[in-house]
């Protein structure tokens, strides 16, 4: 069965956005790019809440442009064909590989565990991976721990105070940034 996964850059106080909506404290230097790809290609489908599907639109139509270094090329050339399921409801329509999500989460989530396919079903947005959490739907925890306090923001765990025992799958520290990356299983 196709784990769920939940993976995001994360400040050292539990943050993933900070309190003005801002996301560049955590922009990777190239060794965590790189990781950030490799990851990636273990994605068979993608789920996005609303926000985080119009930043990523950014990378749409990017493949074009002849001024990409290639750690970034290799990022479109990853990102833009991963199939994706968009939650929103207000959007009428995606773009690229996108499609609304017709169901629920755990409808969609169920749906995409009985299809044939590789590839890890990965969360996208902290909204979404919160009511994922309430759910009981993820199955790994994925965070790489930027060195920085942000005091306020939009957090990585949902606040549910609900207890989840967890396993340490594998650790890393990258040694161009000082970033610590956490695999952790859901012991059910």
């Amino acid at each position: 069965m196709r784990s769920v996964t939940y993976s995001m850059g994360v400040s050292l106080d539990g943050y993933v956005v900070d309190a003005d909506g801002d996301i560049d404290w955590g922009d990777p230097d190239e060794e965590v790019f790189r990781f950030v790809i490799e990851e990636t290609r273990g994605v068979g489908v993608h789920l996005l809440g609303r926000r985080l599907y119009e930043t990523m639109l950014y990378w749409e139509g990017m493949e074009q442009d002849p001024t990409l270094d290639p750690p970034t090329r290799e990022w479109v050339e990853v990102w833009n064909p991963l199939p994706k399921v968009v939650f929103s409801r207000t959007l009428t329509e995606v773009r690229g590989r996108a499609r609304l999500a017709t169901g629920s989460l755990a409808e969609e989530i169920e749906r995409l565990r009985a299809e044939p396919g590789e590839g890890d079903i990965a969360l996208g947005g902290a909204d979404l991976a919160a009511a994922a959490a309430e759910a009981d739907l993820i199955d790994e925890y994925r965070i790489r721990i930027s060195p920085v306090l942000l005091g306020g923001g939009t957090p990585f765990f949902a606040r549910d105070r609900r207890r989840v025992k967890l396993e340490l799958a594998e650790s890393r520290t990258f040694r161009s940034s000082q970033v610590v990356y956490l695999r952790y299983r859901v012991l059910r």
